[in-house]
């Protein structure tokens, strides 16, 4: 696997390259998967360590960089969780829309409620309450205040 550093329109992308068969890559764009068409493909008898990235996971690096990555990316900084997300067990709570955490009302430890506000995202200027969607014990917090989320993202775990 390759990994590449870009920056767009002031936000960070870290893209790795995990897989090539032809036109299509598979990529991590700041840990977050996409299969992404690229104009033409990359010979791979020109980039020999380009073979080696065909239908496997441990691949060897690919010295061209595919520049279309950080394009199908929503902004995402990449920054620490504060808890591993496979150190988790329970129900993921997602983000509904992209945008950016405000604030986590909770702790890794604490005991919510159905309805109970346990954080806030902050989308096209206007601050959204996320709530718990089940009663349980907060066993994962996947964000910071700061960091900027895409729809889907997994924000916390409720067991």
């Amino acid at each position: 696997m390759k990994t590449y550093k870009y920056k767009v329109q002031g936000v960070d992308y870290e893209v790795e390259i995990t897989e090539v068969e032809g036109k299509i890559a598979k990529v991590n764009v700041n840990g977050i998967p996409f299969e992404i068409e690229m104009q033409k493909p990359i010979n791979a008898a020109k980039h020999p360590a380009l073979a080696a990235t065909r239908r496997t996971a441990s691949a060897a690096p690919v010295e061209t960089p595919v520049a279309a990555a950080p394009a199908a990316a929503a902004p995402a900084p990449a920054k620490p969780a504060a808890q591993p997300a496979a150190a988790a067990s329970g129900n993921a709570l997602k983000a509904p829309l992209p945008g950016t955490i405000t604030s986590v009302n909770v702790k890794v430890g604490d005991t919510v409620a159905v309805g109970q506000v346990v954080l806030v995202l902050e989308a096209m200027k206007m601050q959204n309450n996320i709530e718990a969607e089940q009663a349980g014990t907060v066993t994962a917090i996947n964000v910071n205040p700061g960091d900027a989320v895409m729809e889907g993202s997994v924000l916390l775990t409720i067991g």
